[in-house]
């Protein structure tokens, strides 16, 4: 990926979660990405990063996509799930890794599910997301009753309110303790960052949103690899080379006083540490050193 020309962010406005389970996330990733705020009263709504680059809004995540729609934000960081439900004009730049969920149909236990495609029309279904439900079953060819509930939809079918919810599930442990069944996903979801497409557009701000779409990108690439470094044999080293194609191909050095050895440095995926360790020390190696990244540009 070829980074965007370097501009000075100059106050961009992000707006992101006030409270629930994106807000701690979205702030540690703005930390780790080098925008520091000041966040020493739990009901500020807005603070400024120390570098003046960034000014955060807080909001609820609802808000979020109607707030970068409406110029009230540049950027937003909220749910997928709250993006399509507002039907707000914003465009997703870039998926953030936490958060993850599902948007699912339920039914009881008991019941039993041939399929959305095999309901009859007007089966009531509980729902914190009407436009998603709605238009999910028009698409699977049945017009369902949406009932709008706030919260606590998972209660619905025992009190013969609806016949079925369409819900978020993460763990899917709640379901169960409500002796309910996730049959099938309507959405997946996570955190996403999103912009106005229109300013996207625009030289100056367009440049700086895909700016900020760079750095956090750097960010989270580094999250998933770890940065391996070890000495090895040389006569090992077409197997060594095998074991570890770094992003391209892995860094190999001489020692010095050492002719029969090389190090040799590359990046590997976090998920894949323990077995190449294993195996490298089984041809030798010595002096493994694993590290975590803080930025990593592909």
């Amino acid at each position: 990926m070829v980074a965007p020309p370097l501009v000075h962010i100059g106050m961009l406005r992000l707006v992101i979660p006030s409270k629930g389970r994106l807000y701690e996330p979205s702030i540690r990733l703005l930390r780790q990405a080098g925008f520091h705020l000041d966040l020493d009263h739990d009901r500020k709504l807005m603070a400024t990063s120390e570098d003046g680059n960034l000014r955060v809004i807080f909001a609820r995540a609802s808000d979020i996509p109607d707030f970068v729609a409406d110029d009230v934000a540049d950027a937003g960081i909220t749910g997928r799930d709250l993006c399509h439900e507002s039907e707000a004009d914003v465009e997703e730049l870039l998926e953030l890794g936490f958060g993850k969920c599902r948007l699912m149909v339920a039914k009881r236990e008991s019941d039993a599910w041939k399929g959305a495609d095999a309901l009859e029309d007007g089966v009531r279904v509980a729902t914190s997301f009407p436009r998603i439900t709605r238009a999910w079953f028009k698409e699977q060819g049945t017009e369902v009753d949406v009932v709008p509930v706030g919260g606590s939809t998972e209660i619905t079918p025992h009190l013969g309110v609806a016949d079925l919810v369409v819900d978020l599930v993460s763990t899917g442990s709640t379901m169960a303790v409500n002796n309910l069944e996730p049959v099938e996903t309507v959405l997946e979801s996570q955190a996403i960052l999103i912009a106005d497409p229109k300013k996207l557009d625009e030289e100056l701000i367009g440049q700086r949103l895909h700016e900020l779409e760079w750095v956090l990108r750097s960010v989270l690439e580094a999250h998933s690899n770890r940065y391996l470094m070890a000495n090895v044999p040389k006569e090992d080293l077409e197997n060594v080379r095998e074991m570890l194609p770094g992003l391209s191909s892995p860094t190999v050095l001489d020692l010095l006083d050492q002719e029969d050895m090389v190090a040799v440095h590359a990046v590997v995926p976090e998920s894949d540490v323990f077995g190449l360790v294993r195996a490298l020390e089984s041809l030798g190696a010595s002096g493994i050193l694993v590290t975590p990244i803080e930025r990593l540009v592909p």
